[in-house]
This record gives structure tokens, sequence and C-alpha cells, in this order.
């Protein structure tokens, strides 16, 4: 087989020195960077200069062509899937419940991470889908082919047997997502839930008094407990940079040492379990303290199932095959009764049911869809407050415990002073 080894020039119809007989184009293996967002402008001149240089690894390949459009919509969908949410205030429930919302969704559709990420199979289904209608056309209309060619057409009756099967296995594969949200969604709830419950417990079990020595151990303690809910932010959410969102709660050294943890919450729950044993407390408050620590275990144990562990792979595949094989076969289905208007009949057909796989896809991996950023900020406050709460009240309370001790003494007084005799 005789290769190309170079050309003086690009040559000006493409596709015929492409399929020449004489000469076979070497198609080499696209080196994409991973994590990079292909662009999908790929110019002439770069492809003339791939088939002049054939020998090195950076010529562009048929199948980095093909790619462009996928690889462009899955990068898009994966930077929308770092983006920060934020939790809803009652401004943003009076425009969720807007009836202009459908119109405002309706507007939106080509920023929408779901409907970008449907281009490549919607393309590709409504392209079959021509080609179908342009060679049954070719045959029965427009007889540019022999008659031995054979018209693509089917009986209806099998699409009106599966059509139910699909419905019931979108629904119960979008289910399923949902409720590998809503236990994530229920875990975070939990694990917040117990680190202000831990925070609280430490200001009001802990003193804090100018001399005693459990005050720098305790506001190590208080700081450890801010940080563990970020370091489980961190780790079950892809990209985030651990330095930048843990800088501000450690010191640099303990900073450093969880750094180089293969598994950094954990890591911070045994500084949490160092510190309450070298506080200096009764054994029953000591006994309070670690049965907190357990709340944090079981959090860390959910997000790691549910990042670990997805919906059973089998199920995932069958709902793809079915959904692939559906629209490869629907031209034909609708031909009888269609004729050219199985084009937009598929296109409809692949938007609508893709979509509805795209977004069960999305939120099977719970945690990007979660506010965690501003839930931990609103934790960080809330611990703050109480830290700076507790000295107030408390000077508050002795305040109005020596009043009213004040005030005891002098009716006591007052009281011995009226029943002593007269002298």
């Amino acid at each position: 087989m005789k290769e190309v080894q170079s050309f003086h020039h690009c040559p000006s119809n493409l596709s015929s020195a492409i399929l020449s007989s004489s000469t076979v184009l070497r198609i080499y293996p696209p080196l994409l960077p991973s994590k990079s967002i292909v662009s999908p402008k790929v110019s002439l001149n770069k492809i003339c200069s791939s088939l002049k240089s054939p020998n090195k690894q950076t010529g562009i390949s048929l199948t980095s062509i093909l790619r462009v459009i996928p690889d462009w919509a899955d990068g898009i969908k994966e930077e929308r899937m770092q983006k920060k949410r934020s939790l809803y205030s009652h401004e943003d429930w009076v425009q969720h419940r807007s009836s202009l919302r459908h119109v405002r969704h309706f507007m939106s559709s080509l920023s929408s991470r779901v409907v970008l990420s449907l281009f490549p199979p919607v393309i590709a289904f409504t392209s079959v889908a021509a080609v179908v209608a342009t060679y049954n056309s070719a045959v029965s209309t427009w007889h540019l082919l022999p008659d031995f060619f054979p018209i693509l057409r089917a009986s209806p009756l099998p699409y009106q047997l599966t059509a139910p099967a699909l419905a019931l296995l979108l629904v119960f594969r979008t289910e399923a997502s949902y409720s590998r949200y809503e236990e994530g969604r229920k875990a975070w709830t939990k694990v917040i839930a117990g680190t202000s419950e831990f925070a609280r417990q430490v200001i009001a079990s802990v003193g804090s008094t100018d001399d005693d020595t459990n005050t720098p151990l305790k506001n190590a303690l208080l700081q450890y407990i801010m940080a563990f809910p970020v370091a489980l932010k961190c780790q079950v959410i892809y990209g985030s940079d651990f330095v930048k969102d843990l800088q501000n709660l450690l010191d640099k050294d303990d900073l450093e040492v969880i750094l180089n943890a293969s598994h950094r919450p954990r890591c911070i729950i045994e500084f949490i379990s160092q510190t309450i044993q070298l506080l200096h407390l009764e054994e029953s408050k000591r006994t309070v303290l670690e049965s907190k620590v357990s709340c944090l275990h079981e959090g860390i144990g959910i997000c790691e199932q549910l990042m670990g562990i997805p919906i059973p792979l089998s199920y995932t595949r069958l709902t793809s095959r079915f959904l692939v094989l559906w629209h490869l076969t629907l031209p034909i289905i609708l031909w009888d009764d269609c004729n050219w208007i199985v084009v937009p009949a598929t296109f409809i057909s692949a938007a609508s049911l893709f979509c509805i796989e795209e977004v069960g896809v999305l939120i099977e991996e719970p945690f990007p869809m979660l506010a965690l950023d501003e839930v931990c900020d609103m934790l960080h406050d809330s611990i703050r407050e109480s830290i700076t709460n507790e000295k107030l009240i408390k000077g508050q309370l002795l305040a109005k415990k020596k009043c009213t001790s004040s005030s005891t003494n002098n009716g006591s007084m007052r009281r011995s002073m009226i029943g002593r005799p007269n002298s």
C-alpha cells in the first residue's frame, strides 16, 4: 500500500485526493488534551498542512474531525458543571414561579448545557433521517436509482409495541438519578447540622477564660470543625482548589499536613480527635464530644458511596442503546406516513427523548448540583457569630447573676435588721 509522502500544494479536490485508489492517507489517532475544550473551527489550511506531513503526529485525523462537535459540547457541559450554585432567596422563588418562566426558559435554550450537550446525537440522527429520505425519494420519486433498489420502509407496529417500554425505561432512569440527588442532599443536610451541633457543643462545654489552657485548643478545634465540610466538598466535587478553600480556615502547618494526606477529610477528623484528647475536660463532656465525630464519618461514607457507585451500568447502557436503535430506524418506520416530514419528526423525537436521558445523567452525580460553597459559608458565619456572642451573652448573664445575688444579700440584711430587737 503506497502512502502519501508529500504534497507541493493542497489539492483542489480534497475528497478525491483522500479517496484516490493509488494513494491512501494514513489515519492517526487524535492527540487532544483530555481536559481541554476543542475549538470547533478547523481551517482548510490546517487540513492541507496535515496532508503535506502525514508522518507528524500533529496531523488532524478523521476521528478528531468527527469529534469536534462532541468535544465542544462536552467541554461546555463540564465547564458549566463546575459553576458554583447559589441558594434561593425570596426573590428567586418569585421569579421561579412567575407566569413568564416558560418564555424565559425557552429564550435561554441555546445557553443551557443540557440543550448544548444534545447537539451531537440530534445532529447525527437528523442527518440519518435526511439520508433515508433522500434515498427513498431517489428510488420512488426521482427515479435516479435502478428499480431493484428497495424503498426503506416498515410497519409501525413494532414501534407501537415498544414505545411503552422506552417510556418506562426513561422514567425509571430519571427517577433513579433523582433518588441519588435526594440522598446526596440529605447527606449534606446531616453533615451541616452535625457540624453546627458539634461546634455549639464545643463552645458550651470548653471554657475560654484568658488564663485557661484550653483556650488555644478550643480555637483550633473550632477551626478544624469549620474546615471539615469544606474539605469534604472539595473531595466530592471535581476541580476544587483545596488550598484556596482551606487557607483562610487553617494554620499553614496544619494545612500542609492535610494536603499531604491521601484522604483529607479523614485527616481533619484525626486532628479533631487528637484535640479532644488534649483538652482538660470532665470525662462525661469528652465522651459527648467524641460521639459527635460519628456524624462526620457517616457523611463521608454516604458521599463516597454516591461518588464511587453509579446507577448500574447495564441500565445506563440499555437506555442508551434503546434510544440509538429507536432513532436509527424511526425514519424507516415513518416514511409511508410522513415522507420528508421524517426529518423534523426525527429531530423533535431525538431532542425530546435524549433531553430526558441527559437530565438523568447530569443529576446522577448530585454534588455539583448542590450549593455547597454557599452552605459552607453560611455555616462558618453561624459558628463565628456563636463564638462572638458567647462572651457577650456570658457577660450579660454573669452581670444579671451578680445583680440578683446583690439584691438577695441586701434583702437578707434588711430583714435581719428589721427582726433585730432594739437595745
